[in-house]
């Protein structure tokens, strides 16, 4: 098959992706069984599962994990010689949040202005139509062996995948692991991601009276307990800049990769007019290369049916993201000690840590990375960009312990403009098609390694 031929299939094909994606949008496949019948997350599962035996894999089955939630699983073998891809992408999603915040059905696929709206378009249904998309194009013209999961969990975090992958590492080997739950920088620049933030997370509680005391009473030398954990907050972030300022970390690392233009980054964060950005350096700088601190939660009265008194009590859940090169435990013990030391008036501080993850880092420089220069070069035009992700993938650190001498590549159908996570979720339909080209262009250059 030529290579205009490759791009004529999969262009033929976007009808059929579109209504792909409108099926799997309507399945609202939530992971928490508290807002969603478990059975929509099986409806999905088995969806996945029976396309993507259409489109030519052997053996696929949905395998229960240790979270309860259940990993569609196939495989088709390599040609002789030939290396093995694993393909992965989840087929849970987000909640809508916010249903009044949708300008469309959140379980409706609907196009407006070009793109596909509706929860999981981008993250990660998307990247499953992706997967097909290119496997169909290449038809029984696939010259590598390949391995499939589609996780059930992702989104809760619940980590059954990693627990099942541990247990059964056989049935993830492979030389190379396309992990498609990230995208490009923008649309129309083909990027890989290579480093994911780890995280260490903590609830600080702050105590100062035994109980509420009023204040007209006892407020002046009474130690306001709110007072107390907002003064202790500040001290996380430098005054000036707002830069994450933690006693112990180094805060000061600088990103090799693609940049991030300052102005194309408050349109995408939707920072208002005359708000300044916090922190130093450069945007990518401080997004993928340094701590970054977030107060995600605080306790404490509601303005709304609070009273005339002193608190005694509050606490607040603080999230440390950090970039790669830097420990989670250490990082953990940095934040802990930090707000310990940190405590005005002798408050009475408690820190509790919630957990920690691991940052990521890709190494580069091997035959898959290659092959998908390659690919990306001959879809969009230019080379290979770098992204880092400021979100965490548990999974790649455990395919990487797993399977070291594998290489790790993340990419999909994601860009800024998807506002994942978010109301009002959509996909550029034309890097749906330009991603699975390269997906495509990818399994037959990488083929060509093992020759």
């Amino acid at each position: 098959m030529t290579m205009s031929e490759l791009t004529a299939r999969v262009a033929g094909l976007m009808d059929r992706a579109r209504q792909d994606l409108t099926e799997l949008v309507a399945i609202p496949s939530v992971a928490d069984p508290r807002q969603y019948p478990p059975e929509e997350c099986l409806r999905a599962a088995q969806w996945v599962a029976d396309a993507f035996t259409e489109a030519g894999l052997s053996d696929v089955r949905l395998a229960e994990t240790p979270d309860g939630s259940h990993a569609v699983l196939g495989h088709r073998p390599p040609p002789p010689g030939a290396p093995t891809v694993l393909l992965y992408c989840h087929y849970d999603v987000q909640p809508p949040l916010d249903d009044a915040a949708w300008r469309t059905p959140p379980f409706t696929l609907t196009e407006r202005d070009g793109r596909w709206y509706g929860r999981g378009s981008a993250d990660c249904k998307g990247n499953i139509v992706m997967h097909l998309t290119a496997l169909r194009a290449l038809g029984d013209d696939i010259p590598v062996g390949l391995k499939f999961v589609a996780e059930g969990s992702e989104e809760q975090g619940t980590g059954g995948l990693e627990a099942y992958v541990a247990q059964h590492p056989d049935e993830f080997r492979a030389d190379a692991l396309l992990v498609c739950d990230t995208g490009n920088a923008e649309a129309g620049t083909g990027t890989a991601t290579i480093t994911l933030r780890g995280l260490a997370s903590v609830v600080v509680t702050v105590d100062t009276l035994e109980g509420e005391v009023h204040s007209g009473m006892f407020g002046g030398p009474a130690p306001d307990a709110l007072a107390a954990l907002i003064q202790l907050l500040s001290t996380l972030r430098d005054p000036a800049t707002g830069a994450a300022r933690i006693d112990g970390l180094d805060c000061t690392g600088t990103w090799q990769g693609v940049g991030y233009d300052e102005e194309t980054f408050r349109r995408d964060a939707g920072v208002l007019d005359g708000v300044r950005l916090t922190g130093t350096g450069t945007v990518a700088d401080r997004l993928w290369a340094r701590p970054a601190v977030t107060v995600l939660g605080i306790d404490c009265p509601p303005v709304v049916g609070s009273t005339a008194a002193v608190p005694a009590t509050a606490r607040a859940r603080v999230s440390l993201r950090i970039p790669p090169g830097t420990d989670p435990d250490t990082a953990l013990r940095a934040l802990t000690g930090h707000l310990t030391a940190a405590a005005p008036w002798g408050a009475r501080v408690t820190v509790e840590p919630e957990g920690t993850g691991a940052p990521f880092r890709a190494a580069t420089d091997g035959p898959a990375y290659r092959a998908l220069a390659e690919a990306m070069q001959q879809v969009y035009g230019t080379p290979l960009a770098f992204l880092g992700q400021g979100g965490s993938i548990p999974l790649c650190n455990v395919f990487a312990a797993t399977f070291p001498d594998a290489e790790i590549i993340l990419m999909g159908v994601e860009e800024p403009r998807c506002l994942i996570h978010a109301p009002n979720e959509s996909v550029d339909p034309r890097e749906i098609e330009h991603m699975a080209h390269v997906e495509a262009l990818f399994l037959r250059e990488f083929a060509k390694t093992a020759r």
